[in-house]
C-alpha cells in the first residue's frame, strides 16, 4: 500500500499557523512547513502529471516551490480587510497551458483543517471569457445540461460558486437556461474530509473525480476556444 502524502502533521501545521498567523511565528517554523506542507505538496504534484496529462495533454502539473501548480503560501492583503499574512491552506491548481493565473480553467485540490475538496471549472473570469462560457451555454445547451444532469456527476458534484442577483446583460430573465447563464464561476465542488486526504489512495480518488469532471473541462475549453 502507498504511503499517503499527507499526515496529521500538516493539518496540525495549518491549524496552528491559522492561530499564529504572523511573520515571526512563520519564521519560526519555517521547516515545518517545509516539511508538512510544501515538500508533501510538491510530491503529490510529481505524482499527479501522468494523471493530469492523460486527462488533457493542455493541462499542467509543475512540481516547483513557486510558479507551479503549488499555490503561493503568502496572501495578497493589499485590498483586503483581513491583512494576515498567509494562507491557511493548501491550493494546488492544475491549470491549462494558456492560462497564467487562478482566474484559468482548471482542476484544483484545496486542503485546510475547517474545508476540504477536489474542485474542476474555471473560478470568476474575466469579462471576455465569462461572456463566451455564456454564449456557448446560450447557444449549446443540451450538451450543458448532459453534463450537469449526468448521474455520477450529479452525485459527486456541486456547481457552486457567486451567482447574478439579476440576469446578464443581452439576455432576457425568462431565458430558458437564465439559472447557469447568471452564473460568475463555473466551479464543480466534491467536498472531501480529512480522513479522504490523509488516505494512502488520495491521489486515485482525486484522479477519478477528475475523470467525471472531464467532459464538464472540455465544455468549458470549447467555450473559451482552448483545445482539451
Amino acid at each position: 500500500m502507498p504511503l499517503p502524502f499527507f499526515t496529521d502533521s500538516t493539518f496540525k501545521f495549518l491549524e496552528q499557523l491559522n492561530a499564529n498567523n504572523n511573520r515571526p511565528w512563520f519564521n519560526e517554523h519555517k521547516p515545518d512547513y517545509e516539511q508538512f506542507i510544501r515538500s508533501p505538496a510538491l510530491d503529490f504534484i510529481n505524482a499527479m502529471q501522468p494523471h493530469i496529462e492523460s486527462l488533457s495533454p493542455h493541462f499542467t502539473a509543475v512540481a516547483k516551490k513557486t510558479g507551479g501548480s503549488l499555490m503561493r503560501i503568502y496572501r495578497d492583503a493589499r485590498f483586503s480587510k483581513d491583512k494576515t499574512p498567509y494562507k491557511t491552506n493548501i491550493g494546488i491548481q492544475f491549470r491549462h497551458l494558456a492560462g497564467k493565473d487562478i482566474h484559468a480553467p482548471g482542476f484544483y485540490v484545496h486542503i485546510s483543517p475547517n474545508d476540504c475538496f477536489i474542485a474542476a471549472g474555471i473560478w470568476r473570469p474575466s469579462s471576455k471569457p465569462l461572456s463566451q462560457i455564456r454564449e456557448m451555454i446560450s447557444d449549446n445547451p443540451r450538451a450543458w445540461k448532459s453534463i450537469t444532469s449526468d448521474a455520477t456527476f450529479k452525485r459527486l458534484f456541486t456547481l457552486s460558486g457567486d451567482i447574478l442577483k439579476t440576469y446578464p446583460r443581452g439576455y432576457a430573465k425568462d431565458h430558458p437556461m437564465i439559472n447557469d447563464l447568471r452564473r460568475k464561476d463555473f466551479i464543480a465542488i466534491h467536498p472531501i474530509n480529512r480522513a479522504d486526504v490523509l488516505d494512502p489512495n488520495f491521489l486515485t480518488t482525486v484522479y477519478q473525480r477528475y475523470q467525471v469532471a472531464s467532459d464538464l473541462m472540455d465544455y468549458l475549453c470549447n467555450a473559451l476556444e482552448l483545445p482539451y
